[in-house]
């Protein structure tokens, strides 16, 4: 049966479609018939214990400067939809935990996706630390001893905030660089939590894969390769899309984290592989299904309504 689904998102407007996967979800949900509405968290109210947001109905199409349309904006009980889709990209802030809070108190009635008690409480770059063995070398600490420390064991490093995304504010420090204190001083002042350090893997030349599963199971993955003079892999800020395959390796990653993300309720989530190891969990907005499919691989977007039509008939 035809679902009523809610995206809080971004503003529609400002998204790229050619390799956005909230626009990838849109676009399926609405070929199979579900209504499709719109809002962005800043619209969206507590008021006792029911939760409400101003939604606009809304229209994709896969064609760009002309991908959606949408109506006037409407007051709505988000009880009263089926699914909500947990979708604005970070940073993973307060504004961010808030929203989970909120969204909470209509969930499970309203199926929202990824579960936002379990968004809140999985922060990407510490929830993959519950597989250490799976992992590089890292670190979490504002201590900058503890940093110096760490370099000296390791040589290369790499540093980056604790809730960064998107590879904004990621350093590649090589053991004899001399801007470490300057760069620790200025982190410090940026930023009131602790700073993730991790020893460098130079497999990254080759690519940092993109992995998504659905419901636990990976569906397909792309390699994206940084640019020649940056080590971040990022297609936004420059890095390549390739297509790929899982390795042994790889599917031995997934089959370890599985569960833990079905126990969870983390229908999409996109992991990050560099070499043989897990270097990131994402389950705010993890992208990547656009450019598996483009190259041939899996449709994920359908196994994700798959996974949730599931759920919702449950």
């Amino acid at each position: 049966m035809p679902l009523t689904v809610a995206i809080q998102m971004d503003h529609v407007s400002t998204i790229h479609i050619a390799g956005d996967t909230t626009f990838a979800l849109a676009l399926e949900a609405q070929h199979r018939g579900h209504k499709l509405y719109h809002y962005t968290p800043d619209r969206l109210s507590q008021v006792g214990n029911k939760v409400f947001a101003r939604i606009e109905s809304l229209e994709v199409k896969d064609e760009a400067g002309a991908h959606h349309r949408l109506g006037e904006p409407v007051r709505t009980d988000l009880s009263e939809m089926d699914v909500v889709l947990l979708r604005q990209d970070p940073p993973f802030d307060m504004n961010y935990i808030t929203t989970t809070h909120i969204l909470e108190r209509i969930h499970p009635k309203t199926l929202v996706v990824n579960d936002p008690v379990w968004v809140r409480n999985s922060p990407e770059k510490i929830f993959v630390t519950e597989f250490p063995e799976l992992m590089p070398e890292t670190l979490i600490t504002k201590d900058p001893q503890e940093v110096a420390a760490f370099r000296r064991q390791y040589g290369d490093i790499i540093l980056k905030p604790l809730y960064g995304n998107g590879g904004a504010g990621v350093f590649h420090l090589a053991e004899a660089d001399r801007n470490l204190s300057s760069l620790l001083e200025m982190f410090g002042q940026l930023f009131r939590e602790a700073f993730i350090v991790q020893r460098y893997l130079k497999e990254v030349r080759g690519g940092d894969k993109r992995i998504i599963l659905i419901d636990g199971e990976p569906t397909g993955a792309v390699n994206r390769v940084p640019a020649e003079h940056d080590s971040r892999s990022n297609m936004h800020v420059g890095g390549r899309a390739e297509p790929s395959q899982l390795t042994d390796r790889e599917r031995e990653i997934c089959a370890r984290i599985g569960p833990s993300l079905k126990e969870r309720g983390f229908i999409l989530v996109g992991i990050d592989v560099i070499g043989d190891y897990l270097t990131e969990i994402n389950v705010t907005s993890p992208t990547g299904i656009r450019e598996i499919k483009r190259f041939g691989g899996a449709d994920s977007a359908a196994l994700f309504w798959d996974a949730v039509e599931a759920k919702r008939s449950a």
